[in-house]
């Protein structure tokens, strides 16, 4: 196996666990904080579209201005480093368009990585990150950075009453 299939299927499985999650929670429970100043799954979910794009797709290639069209100006915003989250539902998209940027964003990425050539893997990113220098890293960070949010989701579900998923 390559090591861009093996990214692309680490991006496909973490993706497919966190969709196992989403599923077993109602909307009504997105902007739900079990505390002041807690996040909530709208968030995480909208932070997991904005990363993705950065991580797997901006970083890899560059920004386009089609891009636009890929992930909303304001995502950053809301969505982004340094953003907090707010419990008010209507300072944000709504479930299902947040949903349609996660989804949008992620088959965007899987489109591009299926047509990347390897040989540009350990080739710089433009940007700094601390947890890696090379766009093999990117990639491979977008898939954990996944898990460590889908974690935080997980929580937020049982401390709602949501029984251990199997």
């Amino acid at each position: 196996m390559s090591r861009l299939q093996l990214l692309i299927d680490e991006l496909t499985a973490t993706r497919g666990y966190t969709e196992n999650m989403l599923a077993a929670i109602p909307a009504e429970d997105w902007f739900r904080q079990p505390a002041d100043g807690v996040t909530h799954i709208a968030w995480q979910v909208g932070h997991l579209a904005i990363a993705e794009y950065h991580l797997a797709v901006h970083r890899i290639r560059g920004r386009r201005t089609e891009d636009a069209d890929l992930i909303p100006e304001n995502f950053s915003a809301l969505f982004g480093k340094g953003s907090v989250p707010e419990p008010e539902a209507a300072k944000y998209p709504s479930v299902p368009e947040i949903r349609a940027v996660f989804d949008r964003v992620h088959q965007q990425a899987l489109r591009e990585l299926a047509d990347l050539s390897e040989d540009i893997l350990d080739d710089p990113t433009e940007a700094p990150h601390p947890m890696f220098s090379t766009k093999f890293g990117a990639i491979q960070w977008c898939a954990l950075h996944e898990m460590l949010h889908v974690g935080q989701i997980a929580l937020l579900r049982r401390l709602f009453g949501g029984e251990p998923l199997r």
